[in-house]
């Protein structure tokens, strides 16, 4: 028979379901706020997931720009020094020189 050679095989991954993609996540909203976001959503022909993945995406970049702000202002309280381009290309050199040298003694 044609169907003589088939072998019908079983790993136990097989029985689970597979993975979502995404998570779901339950939010509360007061009445109002939540008028808000489905008007929001509405005007801009997106569902509300879409809606607060695009949020989402915005704060964090924006939380992201707010740190490296912070931490920009630490390190100019703390070296008032400014530097020029020249300054941080002959850095650069050096570091990458002594670094060089490092190497070439190790090898």
């Amino acid at each position: 028979m044609l169907y003589d050679n088939i072998v019908l095989c079983h790993n136990p991954g097989m029985s689970r379901p597979p993975r979502r993609a995404s998570r779901v996540f339950t939010i509360s909203f007061p009445e109002e706020l939540a008028k808000q976001v489905l008007a929001v959503a509405d005007e801009e022909s997106r569902n509300i997931s879409e809606l607060f993945r695009e949020a989402f995406r915005s704060y964090h970049i924006e939380r992201s720009h707010r740190k490296l702000e912070r931490i920009r202002a630490e390190a100019a309280a703390r070296a008032p020094v400014k530097y020029t381009e020249d300054d941080v290309e002959a850095l650069v050199d050096e570091i990458r020189a002594e670094n060089y040298a490092r190497r070439k003694k190790t090898a």
